[in-house]
């Protein structure tokens, strides 16, 4: 796997994705790879596939069944399937790729019972360091993008503070996360409230024309059941940025991006609040992690009170700060459908909150 590293290094220097490969037999190395999609116009140009090709030129045999490979990254399904055409005996990878990994973390197409050949498969060795280079090497990139554009003014992108400094029952710390990778450097803002260690967690998700304001009476009664309450504002909303340019907007973004804050923030036992209109993506996010959910409720927005003309231009206070409001009366069109899950599970109700 040291082998392999080093040749994702040199897939770096070339600025491909830093992913390498090492084909072995017998103990001996017979074959490298790196990735080379960008430099040979190849969309099937990943580390294993050069790897896998130069492997059964030195051997004259397309059957590589005596052959181990070793890659820096979990493969995909094209480098699986392709491993199991080989006959591969055995692969080992470094990090998992929560994204198209085909060796369990997306799919497991190695385990797969109806397929003729199984290769032996061990993953997460050198994973700190596999993982580290591929961090790294997107975090130069997107920093390297920034740097080749002209600096935005910062309230083209979000409202001043002094806009939410006269708004009433909002005394909350703000707190901003920017280094998600979904963000792709842009700063997203919620709300933190209760113990870390509190056994219930309410993670609260505004509607389509609001922001974390809509929940100020709500959160206290929530609160005085000892549970933490998590309230972000959505990419487009309240305090967080605001891409000028609608198309940013879709469901599987916004859900990717709540994702990745629900990881980051680690949070467990999730009761989600949604306001009326936003099912969709409550909907979504409990799909996609069901572990971490106990439930899901449809919160009226009738319920929360109504948003205050001068909370609403603090958030939106020109045209250009309203492309998520736009773009999300179009993308929540079907969000009216009933919540999968829709029962009280605390000791007070949601019901009870204030109007």
């Amino acid at each position: 796997m040291a082998l392999a590293l080093e040749q994702a290094q040199l897939a770096r220097a070339a600025n491909e994705v830093p992913v390498g490969a090492v084909m072995v037999r017998n103990g001996e190395v017979i074959a490298t790879g790196r990735n080379v999609p960008i430099g040979g116009t190849d969309p099937t140009g990943h580390a294993e596939i050069v790897a896998l090709r130069a492997a059964a030129l030195k051997l004259g045999n397309y059957r590589l069944d005596d052959c181990e490979l070793f890659v820096t990254l979990e493969p995909c399904a094209m480098c699986a399937g392709a491993m199991l055409h080989a006959r591969l005996k055995r692969v080992v990878f470094g990090a998992h790729d929560h994204k198209t990994g085909a060796a369990g973390s997306v799919l497991d197409l190695f385990s797969n019972p109806k397929i003729n050949h199984h290769t032996q498969v061990q993953g997460e060795v050198l994973a700190d360091e596999c993982a580290e280079l591929l961090q790294s090497f997107f975090k130069d990139r997107r920093e390297e993008r920034r740097s080749n554009h002209e600096p935005t003014r910062e309230d083209a992108l979000r409202p001043h503070d002094a806009h939410f400094l006269s708004l009433s029952d909002y005394a909350w710390s703000p707190h901003y996360v920017s280094d998600l990778p979904a963000l792709a450097g842009l700063r997203m803002h919620y709300l933190d409230e209760g113990a870390i260690t509190a056994p219930l967690t309410y993670l609260c998700l505004h509607g389509r024309n609001n922001w974390s304001y809509v929940y100020r009476k709500m959160i206290p009664v929530l609160l005085s059941d000892g549970s933490r309450v998590v309230v972000p504002d959505l990419v487009g909303f309240g305090k967080s940025d605001k891409p000028k340019k609608e198309r940013i907007h879709n469901l599987a973004w916004h859900q990717q991006l709540l994702l990745e804050f629900i990881e980051r923030l680690g949070l467990e036992s999730i009761v989600l609040l949604v306001e009326e209109g936003n099912q969709a993506l409550g909907n979504a996010l409990i799909q996609a992690d069901t572990e971490r959910f106990i439930a899901l409720r449809v919160v009226e927005s009738a319920q929360l009170g109504a948003m205050t003309t001068r909370a609403e231009q603090a958030s939106f206070p020109d045209r250009g700060h309203r492309a998520a409001l736009r773009a999300f009366a179009t993308m929540m069109t079907d969000a009216a459908q009933p919540a999968a899950a829709n029962n009280p599970v605390s000791a007070r109700p949601v019901d009870s909150a204030p109007h």
